[in-house]
């Protein structure tokens, strides 16, 4: 019921994460991203516990695989069988786990710098256009996310309809210095996605020095903001 990728940009140090599902609010329950560490997303009968303990995995050390072997070993059999992880970490190496039980035509792929993975997808081709796009297009990475976002559903996305989306991106703030979701759409959430991803990005760097800054941070431009 999901397809997503994970983005790695060597050149800032960023990661980020784009994922759209027939579930509600599916970015807030499988996407995990930290700060120089990496990110997993976590999904198909999804157990939110599992990208968090990965995460705390790479942070002691392990890379991608090795992150994904530890949890994967040490979960129920019968539980695992039904999940599907996508891992990359510090350095862009990634890993990924599809359990025998994922729905549907379901898979991953893994190249370094970015992994995608999904089930119940129109055709596996759709993970090739995910990550074709997103390694072979510049500019920002939250652009780039969402241009893989566009190419993936044009070759065809899930089977079935797409109501919920999201794209999230760390940097080194100490959060999410993008976390942009819609929980539920009835006809087209990458849309709508992009929208917010055109009113945010103008004002990302902003709220970067809002968090880090406020004696630096400019003005909100609303009534009752007389700076």
């Amino acid at each position: 019921m999901t397809f997503s990728l994970l983005l790695h940009d060597p050149d800032t140090g960023e990661f980020g994460a784009a994922i759209a599902s027939s579930s509600p609010a599916v970015s807030a329950r499988c996407l995990n991203l930290a700060d120089g560490v990496g990110g997993v997303n976590s999904q198909n009968v999804t157990d939110p516990r599992l990208g968090g303990r990965i995460l705390d995995e790479m942070a002691s050390g392990k890379p991608a695989q090795s992150a994904l072997d530890t949890v994967v070993a040490a979960t129920d059999a019968a539980s695992i069988a039904y999940r599907q992880l996508l891992v990359i970490d510090g350095s862009g190496d990634t890993a990924a786990h599809s359990g025998a039980e994922a729905l549907g035509i379901f898979g991953a792929r893994t190249e370094t710098n970015a992994v995608a993975g999904g089930n119940m997808l129109k055709s596996i081709g759709v993970l090739d256009a995910f990550i074709d796009t997103a390694l072979n297009s510049s500019g920002r990475i939250e652009h780039r996310l969402f241009e893989a976002f566009q190419a993936a559903f044009a070759a065809g996305g899930e089977a079935g309809p797409v109501h919920s989306a999201g794209l999230a991106v760390v940097s080194d703030a100490g959060w999410r210095v993008t976390d942009l979701r819609v929980d539920w759409a009835e006809d087209d959430p990458i849309s709508e996605l992009g929208e917010l991803l055109d009113i945010w990005m103008p004002q990302r760097e902003d709220y970067i020095t809002r968090g880090l800054d406020p004696v630096a941070s400019p003005s909100y431009g609303v009534p009752g903001d007389e700076r």
